[in-house]
């Protein structure tokens, strides 16, 4: 993969909680962009675990913790529609190539999302491998029959999961950056006496 220095990686998160697979996620996509851009955003599949500003606060700590200035949390790009997303996104940087970021736990949901066929003609779609969520060949050829530019990231991200910190919470599975916040306001089943 050569890296487009006129390109931007896009990724949403329910970040609910951030685990370190996005940990592990963000910091590679540095590696391989110039540019990340991410948000925490409500997932209309999904019943959250706490009120989107709070995951927002989550996620803007394992932002600042990482501490790279081609990261960067964009709480703005957040929308249930990822067209909607998309479309704020090119406004935000035109001229700029996007890749929508997403986990292979994901890729055979897309064409299922609102708008896929004009959504995948907006923006290169990079897919990161999850240990745990193998990609499936026939998910990337419905990608591309719908008009997908389908990347597979060269990454290793870990079987982490937020839904199941959420109900069984491990805290080695938590970046050390969001654990104070998680303990403070009792997130996730985590409180001091726990530890």
């Amino acid at each position: 993969m050569t890296k487009n220095l006129n390109s931007i990686a896009l990724l949403g998160t329910s970040a609910d909680p951030p685990t370190l697979g996005h940990q592990a996620l963000l910091k590679g996509l540095i590696t391989l962009f110039p540019r990340v851009a991410t948000w925490a955003s409500n997932n209309p599949t999904k019943n959250h675990g706490a009120p989107l500003l709070k995951r927002q606060k989550l996620l803007k700590a394992l932002v600042d913790d990482i501490g790279d200035p081609g990261l960067e949390l964009v709480p703005e790009l957040s929308n249930q529609k990822t067209i909607l997303t998309l479309e704020t996104a090119a406004k935000l940087w035109p001229n700029t190539e996007l890749v929508f970021i997403i986990g292979s736990d994901l890729a055979s949901q897309i064409p299922s999302w609102f708008q896929a066929e004009v959504l995948l003609r907006k923006t290169r779609l990079g897919i990161a491998p999850r240990k745990g969520w193998p990609l499936n060949q026939e998910h990337v050829n419905t990608l591309e029959s719908l008009g997908g530019q389908v990347e597979l990231l060269p990454l290793n991200i870990p079987a982490t999961s937020s839904s199941k910190l959420r109900t069984k919470p491990k805290i080695a599975q938590i970046p050390k950056a969001i654990l104070p916040i998680l303990l403070k306001h009792n997130l996730y089943g985590l409180s001091k006496e726990i530890l």
